[in-house]
């Protein structure tokens, strides 16, 4: 059923939704044998109760978003980082964030960069106040699978 696969990859979005827009991890280290980590390989430890550890790296990621929310950028590095490092362990993020929600292009058959001129004509419609074009443009795409998300720097999407 593909009820499950949906459930699957909204999950997986969740978790890089929290990675999204944060500086590379890679040079940063994650604090060591913190509470969450502990719990994660006792849930690992107990018959690999895999539930158990995937609700920690949710929790994890609501600590980042909390922590990015707060303008905390260098705790909310070394979570992300411990995020990484524990999702790892279940061979989960080992994806970019960013080529996550850009996905594959057999999804609306759209590639990048057409998706990035009906983005620009989008926002010049945006600027030139003609709703009904902006709308337009944004329903277009939605049809063909990608999501739009107007923030305050502009206009990010993903596969979706």
């Amino acid at each position: 059923s593909q009820e499950p696969l949906d459930a699957a990859r909204a999950a997986l979005t969740r978790l890089y939704t929290a990675l999204r827009g944060l500086p590379d991890t890679a040079d940063v280290v994650a604090v060591a044998d913190s509470e969450q980590e502990q719990r994660f390989h006792k849930a690992m430890s107990d018959d690999f109760n895999t539930a158990g550890a995937i609700a920690i790296l949710f929790e994890l990621a609501r600590e980042i978003n909390r922590l990015r929310t707060d303008d905390k950028i260098d705790e909310a590095l070394k979570a992300a980082a411990l995020l990484k490092k524990l999702a790892g362990i279940l061979g989960l993020l080992g994806t970019d964030a960013e080529a996550w929600f850009k996905g594959d292009i057999a999804a609306g058959g759209l590639n990048d960069d057409e998706i990035e001129a009906m983005i620009q004509q989008r926002t010049e419609a945006r600027t030139n106040k003609d709703w009904a074009a902006c709308d337009a443009l944004r329903d277009e795409l939605k049809a063909k699978g990608i999501v739009l998300e107007d923030g305050p720097g502009g206009t990010s999407w993903r596969r979706g």
